[in-house]
């Protein structure tokens, strides 16, 4: 499996469905970084909601339920990111969800990119792709020496209630993949 040093100086993006391991990957890496004495050097996004149940299984889970070496970086994450596609029951309510998600995460991107540290490392970086924006993500890669994301890239949660979200996180996190230099798809 990859280690941190393997990817240092690239633009990595780790994808997979639901309970693939993602999140658990990305904790590895961060922690390695941070033996390797980089803990200064590192921006954590943590755009991902709380662990919850999903059909027997957990789903979401922010790096901060994982390690305590979050503690030791500059780790950004909004108070409250929701799970559209596992909450809403109208699609006007999911669409309202991916805007509030948007809205609390956008300020996080803009706050990184006018303080930028070498090596970036963005827990489910799917979830801004559901509004449609991409500009801050694909700005960030030109602020930052090491990207390392992970997101959502399944059909376990493509219900999206026929507004069409599904499709464009999709797209976007296809985008996003075509401008790394290693992409680590998880089954």
């Amino acid at each position: 499996m990859h280690s941190f040093n393997d990817l240092k100086g690239k633009r990595t993006l780790i994808r997979g469905n639901v309970r693939t391991g993602k999140t658990r990957l990305t904790v590895r890496l961060l922690e390695e970084a941070v033996r390797l004495g980089l803990a200064e050097a590192i921006t954590v996004i943590d755009m991902a909601p709380r662990s919850q149940e999903h059909e027997g299984g957990s789903v979401g889970g922010r790096i901060s339920e994982y390690t305590e070496a979050y503690k030791q970086v500059r780790y950004l994450s909004p108070e409250r990111v929701e799970t559209p596609r596992l909450r809403a029951d109208t699609p006007e309510e999911l669409l309202s969800l991916v805007e509030l998600n948007g809205e609390n995460i956008r300020p996080l991107l803009q706050e990184y990119l006018e303080n930028p540290t070498p090596i970036l490392i963005v827990n489910d970086v799917s979830i801004i792709f559901q509004s449609g924006s991409d500009d801050l993500i694909m700005g960030t890669l030109d602020a930052c020496e090491t990207f390392i994301a992970n997101g959502y890239h399944g059909d376990s949660l493509s219900e999206d209630l026929r507004t069409g979200v599904s499709r464009i996180e999709r797209g976007l996190m296809d985008r996003l993949a075509s401008w790394m230099d290693v992409v680590v798809d998880l089954r």
